[in-house]
């Protein structure tokens, strides 16, 4: 059988944990290397599957890329040399495998003019089309269009423009961004995603020479420069997989401590967990979660930062199916996040979903059974969900943990949790 997580449940998770650099921002920081030709360097990298992918996609435009341990050998370090004239086609097996890929459309426009950027895969979590990726170029004055299964873009050169989203959206911000950096004249990004891996981004930009005022707000003014130059940046810590092992803490009525993050990108959920019943407690690198009791049943609904994240519904779900009482989640972001809720309902849980919004009434304790992941967020949902079951929970198709989450059965072993990792990978 392919490769699986088997689950037992009935532990408390208790000790520390460290967490490594942000997923949603070492790819796209990565992809940032491409604005500038010579070295740059990229530390606190976590041991991720997509950071490879990644590596791949950028070897195949014309870059040389290293990946090494760092000091400790809990991160990795990630060197790109980048050329001078990079390669524009990026229509490969690597781009199609993760979402992320796209995010090379951007400084590709910027450094040669063209791109041709093969759709993307990634998580089935629902619709995520490119319309605001491609408005927004040509608003800089390229042409943008699906050809063959591809973006195809190109300008004769990009012009600074005033350029508002309908959406927030991180990925249409992150391109828009690094197109604009080396545009001529100022561009205007409102209603711009406010996440902390767009400040990331736009932190290894300016160590770059970029010109951008408003990180961290809804409008980014950018003035673009005639080049940049390359940098050594250390990526931030994980908030998504930071909140997981504090959710997994509450679940398990644990005591946690998370280090390596800034507690104030995740005060929103922290302030869930201590409504929950949880007694939360800031640190100068992280958190610490103590759940003295059951769960009490809190509402969610997800929104862009500093709203609830998305990539934490699952985590939501799986509280919420054994609190005391009775739960709303609204899904504001994807549609197709309650995919994750058939696999609830195979452990038990008492969850009834109508449009975005779901009902969860919660029991006791869960029932284990097999259950497979169709992302990143909810295979790790489905474990915490497994910690809370009777029996051995079988997790299916957990590669796709390992795209977001370093060592996480190493650190949940390490925590108390007993899982453990058999089968053959895919």
């Amino acid at each position: 059988m392919s490769e699986r997580f088997l689950v037992s449940g009935g532990n408390q998770l208790v000790g520390e944990v460290a967490v490594g650099g942000a997923k949603n921002s070492v790819l796209k920081l990565m992809a940032a290397s491409l604005l500038a030709e010579g070295t740059t360097t990229i530390t606190n990298c976590p041991d991720i599957l997509d950071v490879p992918l990644m590596a791949e996609v950028l070897r195949g435009l014309g870059c040389d890329v290293t990946i090494s341990d760092d000091e400790s050998g809990d991160r990795s370090v990630v060197t790109i040399v980048t050329p001078a004239e990079p390669k524009y086609h990026a229509d490969f097996p690597a781009v199609t495998q993760f979402r992320a890929s796209v995010c090379v459309l951007g400084p590709l426009m910027a450094r040669c003019k063209r791109a041709v950027v093969a759709l993307p895969g990634g998580d089935a979590i629902g619709s995520r089309p490119l319309d605001m990726h491609q408005a927004g170029l040509r608003l800089l004055g390229a042409t943008s269009e699906i050809e063959h299964g591809c973006v195809v873009a190109k300008a004769e050169e990009l012009q600074g423009a005033r350029i508002r989203l309908d959406f927030p959206s991180v990925g249409a911000t992150e391109n828009i961004l690094m197109a604009a950096v080396l545009a001529e004249g100022e561009t205007v990004i409102d209603n711009a995603a406010r996440e902390p891996d767009i400040v990331d981004l736009c932190t290894m930009l300016t160590q770059m020479g970029a010109r951008i005022d408003g990180a961290g707000s809804s409008v980014l003014t950018v003035q673009g420069v005639k080049s940049l130059r390359p940098t050594t940046h250390r990526v931030i810590g994980d908030r998504i997989v930071a909140a997981t092992w504090g959710i997994a803490a509450a679940m398990t009525t644990g005591d946690v401590r998370v280090t390596g993050v800034n507690p104030k990108h995740l005060a929103l959920v922290l302030d869930k967990l201590r409504s929950a019943g949880a007694r939360i407690s800031y640190e100068p690198n992280g958190f610490r979660v103590v759940q003295p009791e059951r769960p009490r049943a809190v509402n969610f609904a997800t929104l862009p930062f500093p709203g609830f994240p998305t990539d934490l519904q699952p985590m939501a779900i799986g509280l919420a199916a054994i609190a005391d009482g009775t739960s709303m989640i609204t899904e504001n972001v994807f549609e197709a996040r309650f995919r994750f809720v058939e696999e609830m309902i195979r452990l038990g849980a008492d969850a009834r979903t109508d449009g975005h919004h779901a009902v969860v009434r919660g029991i006791p304790r869960l029932s284990s059974a097999p259950v497979w992941s169709s992302d990143i967020r909810a295979g790790a949902g489905l474990v915490l969900a497994g910690l809370v079951a009777d029996g051995v929970t079988e997790v299916h198709d957990v590669f796709h943990i390992d795209r977001g989450y370093p060592k996480f059965v190493e650190q949940m072993q390490a925590l108390g949790g007993q899982v453990e990792r058999v089968g053959t990978p895919k």
